[in-house]
């Protein structure tokens, strides 16, 4: 059964090295999005833009671009219900199996001087923490990472099943933990 990916990220720091060890080591099938897909492909990995995945492109300055029932269906399919699988099937919907997402740096842009008002909206994550919550809500069966320091922890995990699964445990925290903090800074 193939495994799939979706990464989207502001922080690239150690993404490409992830993503190889993903699809080298791990198998996975990589989804992403703008300058992360761009990367990606630039360092030789294939990647398929979430706009090609969805059928639907990015719109409104990208604005809009992970808010698809195809990428939060894809994060919130119970692999437990044969009814939620099913529904997959039938709107084919691929599971996604790993998501890497780190926000837009809302923080750092407001605590720089005379930062425009503008540029502060600019820079609230919308799709992200959706995706965190998502991914971080089921994970049981999906492994999600809003920290690049986290990277080689998911890498070991991966080779046993129990210890991913602790750690699954411990990042949705993480990622519970990350989106209220980012909340509270907006």
């Amino acid at each position: 059964m193939e495994k799939l990916a979706l990464l989207s990220v502001s922080d690239k720091q150690g993404l490409v090295e992830f993503a190889t060890a993903l699809v080298k080591t791990h198998g996975y099938r990589l989804l992403s999005t703008g300058g992360t897909a761009k990367l990606l492909a630039e360092r030789g990995l294939p990647v398929t833009e979430v706009g090609a995945h969805t059928g639907f492109p990015e719109i409104m300055e990208g604005r809009v671009k992970t808010l698809h029932p195809k990428i939060h269906g894809g994060l919130l399919c119970r692999r437990d219900k044969p009814d939620h699988l099913a529904q997959a099937r039938q709107n084919d919907i691929s599971l996604i199996d790993l998501v890497v997402v780190n926000l837009y740096p809302f923080e750092a842009t407001v605590a720089k001087a005379h930062v425009e008002f503008e540029e502060a909206i600019e820079n609230i994550d919308i799709g992200g923490p959706s995706m965190l919550r998502s991914a971080a809500k089921n994970h049981d069966s999906v492994t999600v990472v809003c920290d690049p320091t986290d990277y080689e922890r998911v890498l070991a995990a991966m080779a046993e099943p129990e210890a991913l699964k602790a750690v699954r445990r411990a990042l949705a925290l993480k990622v519970f933990q990350r989106t209220a903090s980012y909340d509270a800074a907006i």
